[in-house]
């Protein structure tokens, strides 16, 4: 195809949108829940015949009309994307593929990070990860090691309960805060908040994920069948993963919260409990922290929030995180909390 023209489709152009959406089902593509932003690439006769999507530093739901592919079409969706996030100041970006289209997007800047049951993390820096490893390297530390990772949206008393046990029973503690900068918190916040929060501590180092420890948020499911097969496939990724960083800082074990609410959280820990143990590493599943009979949460403080009782979430979180949604950059998430239609993990 000579040219065609590249176009925004927009959530309200309910023509384009059916179209696009048409497309994606024609090839077995699911239409993801978390997208910033959707291209369209159209034919000479203004049909759609490519598309692709991003949200926040990940490419996703890249589709090709079947009848067009061999054209280099995806070449150009992927090229007119990477421009756009690099104009947003986004050099980093990751995208989920099944492992057998691993090749041809090499031949478009992206590179192969970790690969699992036919599903591949790439990144379009050759040693992104590399680097990382490296990086981490120089916290490794003597004696028994042991991990967390958390998202801490908002970091709460229960967190502190947690690395709490692993502190104590671990010479070291490696604790990773999702860097991803798509919570109701936003990411440097919460990484403030954690620091505070862990206070007294002096055994744990604390550590950005830097995209290599898959949040829930931005895993993207549009290439698998149904939502536990997403969970599913982004758990074992996660291993694969931490695998690598707990051989660099010689990590045994990996701590986690009970989760007795969360569907997906706990799909999530029975993968990594039959997972990681063939690695040499022990998953270690603490008990929730309760307040009155109910487990301590960030789920419970966001839906207080939302609510309109702040003052209700003292009891649940350290006093850093009670002051800091006092502060301007904390009301500013106390209104995120208040508008969003869902802060409750499920």
């Amino acid at each position: 195809m000579d040219g065609g023209r590249l176009s925004e489709i927009r959530p309200g152009d309910d023509r384009a949108r059916a179209e696009w959406e048409a497309l994606l089902e024609r090839e077995g593509i699911r239409r993801d829940r978390h997208l910033d932003y959707t291209v369209g690439l159209y034919d000479e006769e203004d049909r759609l015949v490519a598309t692709g999507s991003c949200f926040a530093d990940t490419l996703r739901c890249l589709a090709v009309d079947g009848a067009r592919r061999g054209e280099g079409l995806l070449g150009r969706i992927v090229s007119h994307l990477v421009e756009l996030l690099m104009e947003q100041d986004r050099p980093r970006l990751f995208l989920h593929t099944r492992s057998d289209r691993t090749p041809f997007l090499s031949g478009l800047g992206f590179y192969e990070v970790v690969r699992r049951d036919g599903i591949s993390l790439m990144e379009n820096r050759r040693d992104g990860f590399e680097k990382f490893l490296r990086d981490l390297s120089g916290s490794a530390r003597p004696g028994r090691s042991a991990a967390l990772v958390m998202n801490a949206n908002p970091f709460t008393l229960g967190h502190r309960f947690l690395v709490e046990r692993a502190a104590a029973e671990n010479d070291s503690v490696h604790l990773f805060v999702v860097s991803d900068d798509v919570s109701l918190v936003p990411f440097e916040d919460r990484f403030a908040l954690v620091k505070a929060g862990c206070d007294g501590l002096g055994n744990v180092a604390l550590h950005r994920t830097e995209g290599y420890m898959i949040s829930q948020a931005v895993f993207p499911s549009y290439f698998l069948e149904d939502e536990d097969a997403a969970v599913t496939a982004q758990a074992r990724l996660d291993a694969a993963l931490f695998e690598r960083i707990a051989s660099v800082l010689g990590v045994t074990r990996r701590y986690v919260g009970e989760e007795p609410f969360s569907r997906v959280t706990r799909l999530y820990n029975e993968v990594m409990a039959l997972g990681l143990p063939n690695a040499g590493i022990e998953l270690v599943v603490v008990p929730r922290l309760e307040r009155d009979g109910r487990a301590v949460s960030a789920s419970e403080v966001r839906r207080r929030i939302k609510e309109g009782d702040v003052e209700a979430v003292r009891p649940l979180v350290p006093p850093a995180t009670y002051d800091y949604f006092f502060t301007e950059r904390g009301r500013e998430a106390v209104r995120r909390i208040r508008s969003a239609s869902e802060v409750v993990h499920h």
